[in-house]
């Protein structure tokens, strides 16, 4: 099952013969950023292709994600894929320690989690000579060469769903035309999220006939994990005070988000905003970055609970993120302040809450206008129109509920398409259906 074209290019080879010699280098980097992170010392070798785990009987299907939002996107389809392959197999590779954390709690039957190889010949071979998958799914933009190569001459069929590059990493990829055709040609089949992706991978060389347009498969995952305790807690201690949540924060959209609440309890002096940087770690720097502006606040990760005079509470755990979307008709999506490519509105609006969002959600592209256009989210552009965002949900309830209302049936309506995915991904993949 050797792909057709034009075959491999120099600069494939050099890449090939680099990444042998860096490897050994690579891995102490990330070894030590794992241990860091408690990972162990066996876990930590899964990066060499050393398995940790056995390899299961029955045909495997090897998904992989890069980081969570990825990884969470894989388990909403091999969830859907282990209904229709009873006897099917799985295996979910992620490169972070954080992916590893959050889908060690959302695991389905039959399928277990490894760290993905290093993009290098040693480690890529004794990976696949251990799990000899039948079938591996790329998720969103990993397009690692030696990786790719080697799965589809192990005999593999290869997908990239939910395709996503970047439109840096397109132009990076004109520039070696061959090399981005000879990547290409490793897959059978491109999902993508828009029309937009799909005439980026064919001017990469994508064969037409393997490009089928697929949505964002965000839409499908399942709603977020609750902690009914702690929601229950929290709920208490807010008791009937306004909440509104500014989640998965980035460097430079703190500041904007603070003065707009600063502004906002101007009118409401009881409101509480639940700040989530998108990264726990940056916590400290966000504790600081709150305390200059005079407002007090607990934080989350010191076991901290809010009280009356609570004015913000910096959410600086991981694996909460559905608690804190319970708790607030109003979220505002990070990493749209800046030019980070937005996240995930999905997860906001199957937890009821109506969506804000700033203007750089190009990962986005196919979600946030039309979620617009049917009023389940609104698009801001600085801390004043922030404010005055949620100061008009905060003021007119009913306008507020229509919103979360619009989100909600928006978000249910585009999770219908992981069906088509689905049957695509068996049919395309040669992937064998559920007798009867």
């Amino acid at each position: 099952m050797a792909p057709t074209g034009g075959g491999p290019t120099l600069l494939y080879y050099l890449y090939r013969s680099a990444t042998a010699l860096i490897a050994p280098f690579a891995y102490r980097k990330v070894a030590a950023k794992l241990a860091a992170q408690g990972v162990s010392k066996e876990r930590q070798k899964e990066r060499l292709g050393y398995a940790s785990l056995p390899c299961p009987e029955g045909p495997l299907i090897w998904f992989h994600g890069a980081s969570v939002g990825e990884s969470l996107a894989a388990l909403t389809l091999i969830a859907r894929l282990s209904e229709h392959l009873p006897q099917a197999q799985f295996l979910l590779t992620s490169g972070t320690a954080t992916a590893a954390e959050v889908v060690s709690k959302r695991m389905p039957p039959r399928c277990r989690h490894q760290f993905a190889p290093l993009d290098a010949s040693s480690p890529v071979q004794r990976f696949l000579a251990h799990w000899r998958p039948a079938a591996a799914i790329f998720v969103e933009s990993e397009l690692w060469p030696i990786t790719l190569v080697a799965t589809r001459h192990s005999g593999a069929r290869l997908a990239l769903v939910n395709a996503r590059l970047s439109e840096r990493s397109v132009a990076r990829w004109l520039k070696k035309a061959p090399t981005a055709r000879f990547i290409m040609e490793q897959f059978s089949l491109f999902l993508t999220q828009n029309d937009r992706m799909s005439d980026h991978l064919l001017s990469l060389g994508a064969d037409p006939d393997h490009v089928r347009a697929g949505g964002n498969l965000k839409a499908g995952s399942a709603p977020l994990p609750v902690d009914a305790d702690a929601l229950s807690q929290l709920r208490d201690r807010l008791d009937t005070r306004p909440v509104w949540v500014a989640s998965s924060t980035h460097i430079g959209e703190e500041q904007p988000v603070l003065t707009a609440h600063k502004a906002l309890s101007q009118d409401h002096p009881d409101l509480c905003l639940l700040l989530v940087p998108r990264h726990p770690e940056r916590a400290d720097d966000v504790a600081e970055l709150i305390a200059k502006t005079g407002m007090s606040f607990a934080r989350r990760s010191k076991g901290e609970l809010p009280t009356k005079g609570t004015q913000i509470y910096l959410a600086d755990t991981m694996g909460e993120l559905g608690c804190w979307y319970a708790l607030s008709p109003i979220v505002f999506l990070g990493g749209s302040l800046e030019p980070i490519g937005g996240h995930n509105p999905f997860e906001v609006a199957q937890a009821g809450a109506a969506v804000i969002t700033g203007p750089g959600y190009h990962n986005f592209t196919e979600t946030f206008p039309p979620m617009i256009a049917a009023k389940g989210a609104v698009e801001i552009h600085d801390a004043e129109q922030l404010a005055k965002a949620v100061s008009h949900w905060l003021a007119q309830p009913e306008a507020l509920k229509q919103a979360q209302q619009a989100a909600n049936a928006f978000a249910n309506g585009q999770s219908k398409q992981l069906h088509d995915v689905v049957d695509t991904l068996i049919h395309e993949l040669e992937l064998e259906p559920k007798i009867g």
